[in-house]
């Protein structure tokens, strides 16, 4: 990982980019857990590579491999975490408590872990990760394996969770960003490739995204040629939507860029360049 430089406030930043570009390696150096091999991380002007404790007692951490002890209710398990992190006592509680409702479990608390759902069990992953009331909350991958009505409900939980928060979230999806992140950071082979709002990815895709219906028979040629973003068979053929920086088929129209194309067309440009 090299030549990456960010400056972070309050709000979600989607963090995006594919299997291998480094977004995990760059979570668990900002969760304190790795050290850099060059650069600097600081958390309101204090280097937490020197002085990590100075972040920890703000950060709540959602790591990807994130496990339960399945014997326990989601109550016990969050009371021996909080006992980890040094609450006791009726703050202990107290906290729990919040947490639980916070994330929509209070009704199911004293149910065992093994028994709860991917997304519930995601839930308890976010509840422990509040406990200390944290400014900073960072989420490697929460949504992988779960189902669409779990990873919408995740998606509005981190909306609402965000406030006076910085909440990181890092995923390869692209929808679970595209109606929460308030900016969005792409890497690529350990790099950074895109730092910004939404919207000026893409205003930089536009003119690149087309869609046009073609026989069936011609679609493994157009793979082969082109970025496919989506294809849809109809009776009539199938809808393709490609990326390209110029008119692909004759019968091809310009649509406006989704997030999806301008992340495509962004992977594809960087790809052309290296």
């Amino acid at each position: 990982m090299s030549d990456l430089s960010l400056q972070l406030g309050p709000g979600i930043l989607g963090l995006l980019g594919p299997n291998g570009a480094g977004k995990s390696t760059l979570m668990r150096i900002l969760a304190t857990l790795a050290r850099p091999s060059a650069g600097q991380v600081t958390w309101n002007g204090v280097d937490i590579v020197k002085e990590p404790d100075a972040l920890r007692v703000a950060l709540g951490y959602l790591p990807q491999d994130f496990g339960v002890y399945a014997a326990l209710s989601a109550r016990e398990f969050l009371a021996f975490l909080a006992a980890v992190k040094g609450f006791t006592g009726a703050d202990a509680k107290a906290r729990i408590e919040s947490c639980l409702s916070l994330v929509g479990l209070s009704d199911a608390a004293d149910r065992r872990l093994g028994d709860f759902s991917g997304g519930m069990r995601q839930r308890v992953g976010i509840a422990q990760a509040l406990l200390n009331d944290p400014t900073l909350l960072i989420v490697d991958e929460p949504t992988v394996g779960l189902d669409p009505e779990e990873r919408m409900r995740f998606r509005h939980m981190l909306t609402e969770l965000a406030g006076q928060r910085l909440v990181i979230l890092s995923t390869h999806i692209v929808s679970d960003i595209e109606a929460s992140a308030t900016a969005i950071a792409v890497m690529s082979a350990g790099r950074l490739r895109f730092h910004g709002a939404p919207e000026k990815l893409l205003a930089m895709a536009e003119g690149q995204a087309w869609e046009w219906t073609l026989p069936a028979e011609q679609l493994t040629d157009v793979r082969s040629k082109f970025s496919v973003c989506a294809s849809l068979r109809r009776p009539d053929g199938v809808r393709v939507r490609v990326i390209s920086a110029d008119r692909p088929h004759p019968e091809a129209q310009a649509v406006s860029p989704t997030l999806e194309d301008a992340y495509t067309w962004l992977l594809g440009a960087d790809a052309v360049a290296h």
